[in-house]
């Protein structure tokens, strides 16, 4: 049977079917997705490590986290692969004292890993503490680096604390104090100094503290302690407010907390061996983290441009495809009888 010649409506109608077609194949999927995949939960599988008491996130390494033990191990920074768990780097530090009590790690706009010596369990008795600083390796494997050391008080007189935390736009360190009733909040000086003492003043009042994190942009500062955790709105060298409830998980002895470098995810740790590393999404913070300006970036900087230009093409061809279907209907219905 022969079958009849197909109208010029209906020969309209099957080449916007195939411009639509075409429109919706050269649309490209969600760039986020693929470039910066969601931070999952993992656990340390390093039986060195024992007592993780601090996190920061590498920055050059996508995935891999710097720890380290709490006391009574030496001188050394862990890297562990969160895909794995495995230590993929161990740092032996040179050029510093005798660790006393290791407390903290946090990475500043300068590349380089602060660690706090920060911790006095016997409530304020050593008058001074330590932090060291190095940078952090290009490489990952097990090496050997010398440090920096900076010598630290406080100006209100020795006290314990847990928590050390860069900021990732100034630079400026900062340490919270470890206190039931009268935990503080201590600004170190502008630039640290080997070759004297460096004096942290009170700034701040803030809860029972055992480590903190300021956001990749800097715009906010998380605290945590054994049972809850807060985020402050950071504001010219302050946190503002209360703070908002952060969902900690409940670990135990909980003794850290980090960002993802795109600050839309909080990592929690804890001690002991085995011990598992939770991440916790940031409420809203798909779009601002995406749009945060780089670590290290002048405060107020504009955020990098997302790549624009697949999409306008796609939307283009797309666009131009309805407009051959609303053209097609409009000429179907003047063929109508």
């Amino acid at each position: 049977m022969r079958l009849p010649m197909p109208s010029a409506a209906a020969s309209a109608a099957v080449a916007v079917t195939a411009a639509v077609a075409a429109a919706l194949a050269v649309l490209p999927a969600p760039a986020l997705a693929a470039e910066t995949p969601a931070a999952s939960s993992f656990t340390i599988a390093d039986p060195r490590i024992k007592e993780s008491s601090g996190l920061a996130a590498s920055r050059i390494h996508p995935g891999v986290y710097w720890t380290h033990n709490d006391s009574d191990d030496g001188p050394y920074i862990y890297a562990v692969d969160s895909a794995s768990g495995k230590t993929v780097a161990r740092v032996t530090l040179t050029g510093i004292g005798k660790p006393r009590d290791v407390e903290a790690i946090s990475l500043g706009p300068d590349g380089q890993l602060y660690v706090g010596d920060i911790g006095d369990n016997r409530n304020g008795t050593w008058d001074h503490v330590w932090i060291y600083r190095f940078p952090e390796p290009k490489q990952l494997g097990d090496v050997t680096v010398e440090a920096a050391q900076f010598t630290v008080k406080y100006a209100d007189g020795a006290r314990n604390a847990e928590a050390l935390m860069v900021h990732p736009v100034t630079g400026r360190v900062y340490i919270a104090s470890k206190d039931e009733n009268k935990g503080g909040l201590y600004e170190g000086p502008a630039e640290l100094t080997a070759g004297g003492t460096n004096v942290f003043r009170r700034v701040a009042a803030v809860p029972w503290v055992t480590d903190g994190a300021f956001s990749p942009d800097g715009t906010r500062l998380t605290l945590r302690g054994y049972f809850t955790a807060r985020t402050y709105p950071w504001k010219d060298g302050l946190p503002v407010g209360e703070g908002e409830r952060v969902d900690a998980p409940w670990q135990g002895q909980a003794e850290s907390v980090t960002y993802t470098p795109d600050g839309s995810t909080l990592m929690f740790g804890a001690e002991g061996e085995g011990s598992r590393v939770i991440a916790v999404p940031v409420a809203g913070a798909g779009a601002s983290a995406s749009a945060s300006p780089q670590p290290g970036a002048p405060a107020g900087a504009a955020p990098a441009s997302q790549p624009t230009g697949s999409f306008g093409k796609g939307a283009l061809v797309l666009a131009g495809g309805l407009i051959l279907v609303l053209g097609a209907k409009r000429l179907l219905r003047r063929r109508r009888p």
